[in-house]
């Protein structure tokens, strides 16, 4: 009888524990819940604010004209062109042109 005795009580706590898990449960999945939709919502916005900016970057991208532009100078390299420090400076020739930082 002693083990049985025993085995009731293991029972006993192990139950005590799964019901204070399952009372408790709802609430966490329910916090979850109301930081998920929020953070949902932040990331909407901000969405909305990006879109805003690349239609607003528009005409600046590299080879897009902008309006009152001539067409560029014969200076310009095309887009994704490195251009060193040296080059640079050879074709600003101003106060601007030293590489002295």
């Amino acid at each position: 009888m002693e083990i049985f005795g025993g085995f009731m009580v293991m029972m006993s706590i192990l139950s005590l524990f799964l019901a204070v898990v399952w009372l408790v449960m709802p609430f966490v999945v329910f916090a979850i819940k109301g930081k998920q939709d929020r953070t949902l919502e932040v990331l909407e916005a901000i969405e909305k604010r990006l879109t805003a900016l690349e239609s607003a970057l528009k005409p600046l991208e590299p080879g897009s004209k902008l309006p009152g532009s001539s067409g560029g100078s014969s200076n310009e390299h095309p887009p994704g062109d490195v251009v060193t420090a040296a080059e640079y400076a050879d074709e600003k020739k101003g106060p601007e042109a030293s590489t002295a930082v």
